[in-house]
């Protein structure tokens, strides 16, 4: 079930990128982010609301606040890069380079949560890292 969530995932990360393409136009970068993050901000408590699952919030602990704020201040830095990428350069260069965020996540997860390097992850890894210059150079 999660490979479902994750293509899903993909498919609307594609479509934000040329949806947010076609909207930045005349936009400034910052304010754009900033709407775009108003309505994530609406879709993640309207789900919130509506699975019952708001009560759980006093469950959560001091190392996950922690967390999860710094996930929410690294997510906020990178959309607001991300948009002024995609404001100032084509889409089909700037989404690849943004994609390296997968080899950069599979070195931090070796590193920091001691993930295993398997050679299948390397290779692919590298792979990626090769088609994003492929495509941008």
């Amino acid at each position: 079930m999660w490979f479902v969530f994750a293509l899903l995932s993909a498919v609307f990360a594609a479509l934000t990128s040329i949806l947010a393409k076609v909207g930045i136009d005349g936009v400034n970068s910052n304010l754009a982010t900033a709407i775009r993050t108003a309505v994530v901000l609406l879709m993640a408590w309207g789900m919130v609301f509506l699975t019952h699952t708001g009560d759980g919030i006093t469950d959560v602990g001091k190392k996950s606040w922690i967390f999860l704020i710094l996930s929410g201040l690294a997510t906020g830095a990178s959309w607001l890069c991300y948009y002024r990428a995609l404001q100032i350069g084509e889409a089909s260069k700037v989404v690849p380079v943004d994609k390296l965020s997968v080899v950069i996540t599979i070195i931090l997860a070796v590193v920091f949560l001691h993930e295993t390097m398997t050679w299948k992850t390397a290779v692919g890894a590298v792979l990626i890292a090769v088609g994003t210059m492929v495509m941008v150079v």
